[in-house]
Parts: C-alpha cells; sequence; structure tokens
C-alpha cells in the first residue's frame, strides 16, 4: 500500500531575539518549502518540490490535504505555530510525525538537524538560520535565492534522514564529547497513521 508523504520547513522573517513575545507566531513566515511524495515499502515512487512565498501562500495548503504522514523536525513546536495563523485551517490534528520529538522521547535530550545529518549520512545544512533571516531582510533577487536553496536543501536533508532511521531503524550522532552514538528509531507505520485527511477543503 503506497502512502503519502509530505515534509517541509520555514523560514521566518525574524529571530526571536528581534520579537518581545517569544512566541513562534510572531517571527512571520518568509518561504515554506514542501516534497510530496508517494511511498511503498520504503521506496519513493515520484515526488515533487514546491516552495512558496509569503505573498502567495494559496497553493500551499492544498499540499496538506490527504496525506498520511506530515514530517518535519521541529516541526510541532516551531513550524507549525509560525503557520498556523495564515492556515485556512488547524494544522495541529494533521498527521504530524516530528522526527525531534521522537528522538526527545527516546534520549531525553534535544539534537539538531545538522548535527544528526552529519554524523548519519554524511552532509548536513548548508546554511544557518540567521543567514536566512538576513536574506530575507536583504530581499535582493540574489539573497532570495540563496534562502529558497538553503529551505529546499532543510527539507531534503530532513527527507534523506527520515529515510535512513525507515531503511535502518536508527540514526548517527556524536555526544558532546564527540563520541559516535546510535539511537534506535521506529518510523514505521501504525494503522492509525495511515487514515487519508479529508474535509480540509
Amino acid at each position: 500500500m503506497p502512502y503519502r508523504e509530505l515534509i517541509f520547513d520555514i523560514e521566518t522573517q525574524k529571530l526571536f531575539d528581534d520579537i518581545q513575545s517569544g512566541n513562534p507566531a510572531d517571527l512571520g513566515v518568509s518561504i515554506v518549502s514542501v516534497y510530496k511524495r508517494l511511498v511503498e515499502k520504503g521506496k519513493e515512487l515520484e515526488g515533487q518540490m514546491f516552495s512558496f512565498w509569503i505573498h502567495d501562500l494559496s497553493g500551499l495548503w492544498p499540499l496538506f490535504a490527504n496525506v498520511d504522514r506530515i514530517i518535519g523536525f521541529n516541526s510541532l513546536k516551531f513550524d507549525v505555530p509560525v503557520l498556523a495563523p495564515l492556515s485556512p485551517f488547524d494544522l495541529k490534528p494533521l498527521h504530524h510525525f516530528d522526527m525531534l520529538d521522537i528522538i526527545k522521547d527516546i534520549l531525553g535530550h534535544r539534537l539538531s538537524l545538522d548535527t544528526l545529518a552529519t554524523a548519519t549520512l554524511g552532509t548536513g545544512k548548508t546554511d544557518s538560520g540567521l543567514n536566512a533571516v538576513t536574506y530575507w531582510q536583504q530581499s535582493t533577487p540574489e539573497s532570495l535565492a540563496k534562502l529558497q536553496h538553503y529551505c529546499e536543501h532543510d527539507v531534503i536533508v530532513t527527507r534523506d534522514l527520515y529515510d535512513y532511521g525507515v531503511a535502518h531503524g536508527h540514526l548517527k550522532y556524536l555526544d558532546r564529547w564527540n563520541t559516535p552514538r546510535i539511537v534506535d528509531v521506529d518510523f514505521s507505520y501504525p494503522k492509525s497513521d495511515s487514515v487519508p485527511q479529508m474535509g480540509l477543503f
């Protein structure tokens, strides 16, 4: 049975240092990148990347409909709250799969996407969130191209890290003493996770 998956990441217009509230929703969205695909028995059958700027998110929301799993990294604590004020429907009840939440439950502490990807995949992030905000503030054709590339690359890294966890049942990282470690993960689908999302539109 094929599964419909959406991997996504967002970038913001501001940093937490720029706002007083500490509420992620006040950071503002600059760009959202999503990779929507069809997967069967751990293999991708087809997939496509989409990116949307804040001034035109209309094409984004239908992509969240009728998917079996919405995959992100720190998405429940960050990406979803940032997007929530803009969404025409409640994002929280959807079938989210936040890898950071799962890893934190297992280890008792957080790890960054870059830490996991570098150790597991041999490649990590291409830039930083700080630079992403600067690129948005500059808003030149060159800086916006860098911002889009950065956001889309984070989606690819998230996808590849997830796929590695599905295939191997573990992820790798270096601990604070630079000792290689392995965290066992189970990214398989429970039966209740495979019910299509309906009635969003």
